[in-house]
């Protein structure tokens, strides 16, 4: 037995259950999906994909019509293909999606699978400014994506935190892009998908692409807008955050489902099957069929009327965080959250760097991340923002009270800095006791609401 690494799994496992984890992207996995993604799955080959006949309707009569026929490259899928057709008609019911590809591994790679679908080499996509709340693959210059396509940039509105409507239309019909993508990874307002389609109908042959990796959670729960619903034509996601499943990528879409062994053309409506082609064989390999079963799970979970409740307590908690952050004189980008997430100027706040407030808390046993602020000008490593969210901290259960709690221990974090003490430091024997009782106090909350896997449920 590998003792050591089992050593360190249960350092992690002792982690998170007496830590508080508020890096609003992280969540907690219920055992059945952890089940899943332990399974024997893991040793099929699978390349290629299961038949997509007859997977409208229930669960037992997508099984059913699964039928002998599939678009794989080995054989003994008789298993996996029920799997992988269960993960899709399970993820087109719940995103009102045409067609549903299970296979990326990671948002990543569900983001540059659409870009390889769509795309040729030197085309513009019309994305938000990483340093607006944007992701990496939206055009980041250091990203693989970015050196073969021509990504322009759209930002916030500085007065209300919200996107910039006329600047995406101004630049839209400027460079008549190929994509319009809507997408962020620190954005707190819900997007007028409705004013962004209208848009994109302007340009032809422009496809509109929602990447909702941190929000997906809250679409399935009903308390977020779908753009699949409002003119979009691809919704990409991770399936590990909100939507508390394995890591992984997904991608909807809208159009005509095919043979993903025959090539067809390249128009909007065929975009199913040219996302299916890029997927595989264009930009991955074998697919995951623990990661897929796992995912199956998950969207199983998330089709339930309790995870309905859930994402209304996750929007709930983060506007109850919000407002008592603000009322202890934290300075909140956007004046607060329509969603999951906050982001906070540390330095305005309290006079620290956003790395810095991030280690502050690890001590306490609250963990976070630092984050830039829309128009920041410090270094990427020690930006002046920390981003942080509630899903996670959600999923154990906790509530409003448990709000008013954190934000009692944040404020008390923040009056050890500088920006709270006419420029000094709080005294270092005072900062070690005060420690010393937030991370007794984060470890009571982590006990009375401890992770699904603890509760075995």
């Amino acid at each position: 037995m590998d003792d050591k690494i089992f050593q360190i799994i249960a350092d992690e496992e002792r982690r998170q259950s007496e830590g508080l984890e508020l890096i609003p992207s992280e969540n907690y996995v219920s055992p059945q999906v952890l089940r899943a993604m332990g399974s024997v799955l893991t040793n099929k080959y699978s390349e290629g994909y299961p038949n997509f006949e007859n997977l409208d309707g229930t669960d037992a009569q997508v099984l059913k019509g699964a039928g002998e026929e599939n678009y794989r490259y080995y054989g003994g899928q008789d298993n996996t293909d029920r799997i992988e057709r269960l993960a899709i008609a399970r993820a087109r019911r719940l995103f009102h999606a045409d067609h549903a590809n299970v296979q990326p591994h990671s948002g990543a790679q569900a983001n540059n699978a659409v870009y390889n679908a769509w795309l040729k080499p030197g085309d513009t996509v019309l994305g938000m400014d990483l340093a607006h709340g944007g992701h990496l693959t939206h055009g980041a210059p250091v990203t693989q994506s970015a050196q073969i396509y021509n990504f322009i940039s759209y930002g916030t509105n500085p007065e209300t935190g919200d996107l910039d409507y006329e600047e995406i239309e101004r630049l839209a019909m400027e460079h008549k892009p190929k994509i319009i993508l809507v997408g962020y990874s620190a954005f707190m307002k819900i997007p007028d998908f409705d004013r962004i389609a209208k848009i994109g109908a302007k340009i032809p042959g422009c496809l509109l692409m929602a990447d909702m990796a941190h929000v997906a959670g809250l679409i399935a729960g009903g308390v977020h807008p779908n753009p699949l619903d409002h003119g979009f034509h691809v919704m990409t996601t991770t399936t590990h955050k909100t939507l508390r499943g394995p890591r992984g990528g997904l991608i909807l879409s809208k159009g005509i489902v095919s043979n993903p062994l025959k090539k067809v053309g390249h128009s909007i409506e065929n975009i199913p099957t040219l996302i299916d082609r890029s997927v595989f064989p264009g930009t991955q390999g074998g697919p995951l069929m623990h990661v897929i079963a796992a995912k199956a799970v998950c969207f199983y979970e998330a089709g339930l009327p309790s995870f309905r409740r859930y994402a209304r307590q996750i929007v709930n908690n983060t506007k109850v965080l919000a407002a008592e952050l603000k009322d202890a004189g934290f300075v909140l980008i956007g004046g607060g959250s329509e969603n999951h997430l906050l982001l906070i100027d540390t330095i305005k706040t309290c006079g620290v760097d956003g790395k810095t407030f991030e280690k502050l808390c690890d001590r306490c046993g609250l963990t976070l991340n630092a984050n830039a602020i829309p128009n920041d000008t410090r270094k990427r490593f020690s930006p002046s923002g920390v981003r942080l969210g509630t899903p996670a901290i959600t999923t154990r259960g906790m509530g409003e009270n448990e709000m008013r709690m954190l934000a009692t221990c944040l404020n008390a974090i923040a009056d050890f800095c500088p920006g709270r003490n006419n420029g000094q430091w709080q005294d270092v024997e005072i900062m070690g006791k005060v420690i010393v009782e937030l991370r007794e106090a984060v470890r009571y909350l982590g006990k009375k609401f401890p992770t699904p896997t603890e509760r075995k449920i």
